[in-house]
């Protein structure tokens, strides 16, 4: 006879808190870069602030004497993860300039049932009707926050929808990740890319020089940039992912505050219920498969 374990490890509470320190990270992040791009072209800010989170990265790296190798440069899935990066970089941050801040949040929460529908279809994982009904039911949300053909539409939303699935080939390839390639290895790596891309966007762009208050928001959104990439990385590589992945969510918790203090918007009572359909979905798809995962106890 066995007695269910009710208390949570010590590595999945370090993830709980990893995961919650990174989503503060990015959505912050998010914030500072919604705020520049009403000033500044949107590859500038990226190369910029790509540029000083790899140079912090950069010192980290070498005080801790962990210099990237020959094996991150050829490890497939750290490549992957990469592109996962780049593009969901590029297509979310352009999606961000335009739309408000909980709205682009709350569609990336679809990440889930992508994830979910992913490993069922090509990686061959069970995954019952319940949990299949529950992702329908969740972009059920994702479109009354999009709602196509309403009146309002901003075509970026699919921007924001294209970064999900860019997102998740990030997830899914982080998972796969060998356990000896060091964390802050796949960071540098991965800005150094982002910041290339930037570079590359500055083609078409014409830059300005920025000012100080400019510079001062640029390096605030590559500090809590670095906070979201470290962090990430390291929720998911420890402790049980089942019970770290809903905290997910609290990031749409500190998009609708930064949205309603920094540019009071309030979402129409259409967009709160596709965001409390999507959370909820989500909710029940995590908890479903760790009930599934414990049920041989």
């Amino acid at each position: 006879m066995t007695t269910e374990r009710t208390s949570i490890d010590r590595a999945t509470l370090n993830g709980i808190l990893a995961m919650i320190a990174a989503l503060f990270g990015f959505v912050v992040n998010d914030a500072f870069v919604k705020l520049l791009s009403e000033e500044m072209p949107l590859g500038e800010i990226i190369f910029i602030r790509g540029a000083l989170a790899a140079c912090a990265i950069g010192a980290l790296i070498a005080l801790r004497g962990e210099w990237p190798g020959r094996r991150l440069a050829t490890d497939r899935f750290v490549l992957l993860r990469n592109v996962g990066e780049i593009g969901a970089t590029v297509f979310y941050l352009t999606a961000l300039t335009q739309l408000p801040l909980a709205n682009a949040v709350s569609i990336l929460q679809a990440m889930p049932f992508a994830i979910t529908a992913v490993a069922a279809i090509l990686l061959g994982e069970s995954v019952g009707w319940r949990r299949w009904s529950a992702i329908l039911v969740g972009f059920f949300g994702v479109l009354l926050i999009v709602r196509p053909g309403a009146e309002g539409f901003n075509a970026y939303t699919i921007f924001a929808v294209i970064a999900v699935g860019f997102l998740t080939l990030r997830d899914m390839a982080t998972r796969y990740v060998d356990s000896t390639v060091s964390t802050l290895a796949i960071t540098f790596s991965t800005t150094i890319l982002v910041t290339a891309v930037g570079a590359i966007m500055g083609l078409t762009e014409t830059w300005i020089i920025p000012d100080g208050r400019q510079l001062l928001l640029i390096a605030a959104a590559a500090f809590f940039l670095l906070i979201g990439y470290v962090f990430v990385i390291l929720a998911m590589r420890q402790g049980e992912v089942s019970v770290i992945a809903p905290f997910r969510y609290t990031i749409v918790l500190w998009a609708l505050i930064i949205d309603f203090l920094v540019w009071s918007k309030i979402p129409s009572w259409l967009t709160f219920a596709g965001i409390a359909i999507v959370v909820g979905s989500g909710l029940y798809i995590f908890f479903r498969e760790r009930r599934v995962a414990g049920a041989p106890d």
